[in-house]
């Protein structure tokens, strides 16, 4: 993304509304089991909204809030990553295992249209960004001097 879509991308409206696209996406998919191939129409409605998303808001320039400074935090770190610290860096990548067994269980519950893998996994898709976001805010603050 170039940093015009980032500024976009750190408006929190842009943040939790990607969020709330997990549950749609979730729906339909699993709708396949009503509405067979029709399907398809609002899984791509769902993935042409996560693609557009990032640049659909105002530009955020001044982030104060927490989402704000977590996605600008992530841009520090796809670009810096090597000077971010050894801690930070760490528990960025333990913070995947849990986001890739979510996906898993999600893929499966879907697949078998079975609820509790499902609901499950895309908790722990959703619980693990949210602390990626919170570490990322972490990495934000601590570059600017910012105390919480």
């Amino acid at each position: 993304m170039d940093d015009e879509t980032w500024r976009r991308h750190a408006n929190p409206w842009s943040v939790w509304t990607r969020f709330a696209a997990i549950p749609v996406l979730l729906l339909a998919v699993w709708s396949r089991d009503w509405i067979g191939w029709w399907c398809l129409a609002p899984l791509a409605a769902v993935v042409l909204w996560l693609f557009v998303n990032p640049g659909a808001f105002p530009p955020v320039d001044n982030p104060t809030s927490w989402a704000a400074r977590g996605i600008y935090g992530e841009r520090m770190w796809l670009r810096h990553r090597e000077s971010l610290g050894p801690e930070n860096r760490r528990v960025l990548r333990l913070l995947a295992i849990p986001g890739v067994v979510g996906i898993a269980m999600v893929a499966w519950g879907l697949i078998a249209l079975d609820v509790w893998p499902t609901v499950f996994g895309a908790t722990l898709v959703v619980l693990a960004q949210l602390w990626r976001i919170d570490r990322l805010t972490r990495v934000y603050d601590d570059a600017h001097g910012r105390t919480v």
